[in-house]
């Protein structure tokens, strides 16, 4: 995509190993096709893990905060904001060149207890304007994007019932996107959510980029999260979402992936973090390590994802994987507290898995071909 032109990494002065013996980087393997990002949390951000940073910084050119800039850590208490984390995130990413995508300015989660315990109209649109006037202004030449408003809808495509929608009305998305745009002009504006290649959802969610649309109100691009299941994985779903979101005129981002590779205790896909789940023995299989062949049907299911975003590269911006390493997965709490997933490329020893190794092979045999199946 146009944007990863953006990019000159050196990363030579960060990695000591002999480039010969590392593995290629995913960052230059698909520097032609989109940005490839990661979530950086907090022990990232302060560098406690010098290997894990060489990671980072080798196969990635562009990052998103797992959590540093949602509004319960820069707006703990009415008043009172704290930019340290989060100014130490942005300038970490522009000493290293990578693309800042910022996450999440409006959310109905995560948000300061002084906002969950609003009950007038009025407190509530004065913290919306404050805080996207203070927050939005503050990065307005620091980051390159906004995930803007996070997660507004259900899953049947309706609007989800918070307290922004209860508060200030079905326009506050609208209004999130107009007060972001004139703060922070040059900002790529995003809307963000889970299970939106979902056909209802889907649905909904275009309804939604229509009337911002209409209102003459920029949005530049839609967040696919993709948290997905080994075993429920729509990948002709997630086809039809990009033709269909990039038919808006907007650019088309994977933003969140990983692959669970545990049972699902819920009938269907989801990516809410109230949802929660007894655990039990049943729900945690792969304690100590994951089978031969679970591990390559994971592999299988990231080839035939990157097959499809290569296929469509011309509407795709950005592919996010939701952490740099099995360890870091919030996959391994959520929605069962304690247990042992493997939904990303990198192992909890940081070392490339088949399922890196298949992506590679797209790119460097010449084997990117617009045919796409789940094996």
């Amino acid at each position: 995509m146009v944007f990863a032109a953006l990019l000159l990494t050196n990363c030579s002065s960060i990695s000591k190993t002999p480039e010969s013996k590392q593995p290629p980087s995913l960052k230059e393997v698909f520097k032609e096709d989109f940005l490839i990002g990661t979530a950086i949390n907090v022990q990232q951000i302060q560098e406690s893990n010098p290997e894990l940073t060489k990671v980072e910084v080798r196969h990635f050119n562009a990052v998103t905060p797992e959590n540093s800039m949602k509004a319960e850590e820069l707006h703990p208490e009415k008043g009172r904001y704290d930019f340290k984390l989060a100014d130490q995130f942005v300038d970490q990413a522009k000493r290293r060149n990578m693309v800042v995508n910022a996450h999440a300015l409006i959310w109905h989660s995560q948000l300061p207890r002084f906002v969950r315990q609003m009950k007038e109209a009025d407190s509530v649109r004065s913290f919306f304007n404050d805080h996207i006037t203070t927050v939005a202004g503050r990065y307005k030449d620091k980051v390159y994007s906004w995930d803007v408003v996070n997660e507004a809808l259900n899953e049947d495509g309706t609007l989800r019932k918070s307290v922004f929608l209860e508060k200030m009305g079905e326009d506050y998305i609208v209004d999130a996107f107009r007060l972001t745009q004139k703060v922070s002009p040059k900002t790529k504006l995003y809307y963000n959510d889970y299970n939106i290649e979902q056909p209802k959802k889907r649905a909904g969610a275009i309804r939604l980029i229509k009337k911002i649309q209409d209102a003459g109100v920029r949005i530049d691009g839609v967040g696919i999260q993709g948290h997905w299941n080994i075993d429920n994985f729509p990948l002709e779903d997630i086809e039809q979402s990009i033709l269909e979101f990039s038919a808006l005129g907007i650019e088309v981002m994977f933003t969140e992936l990983d692959i669970s590779v545990l049972p699902n205790p819920f009938e269907s896909n989801t990516a809410d973090v109230g949802a929660r789940a007894e655990y039990n023995a049943k729900m945690n299989p792969y304690p100590t390590g994951l089978p031969d062949s679970v591990q390559n049907k994971l592999a299988d299911r990231y080839e035939a994802l990157f097959r499809l975003f290569v296929k469509h590269k011309d509407k795709i911006g950005r592919v996010t994987l939701w952490g740099v390493s099995d360890a870091d997965s919030w996959l391994n709490n959520w929605p069962v507290r304690g247990r042992t997933n493997y939904p990303l490329l990198f192992d909890r020893e940081l070392k490339p898995k088949a399922a890196f190794n298949q992506l590679i092979k797209i790119k460097t045999n010449n084997s990117s071909s617009n045919h796409v199946q789940l094996k």
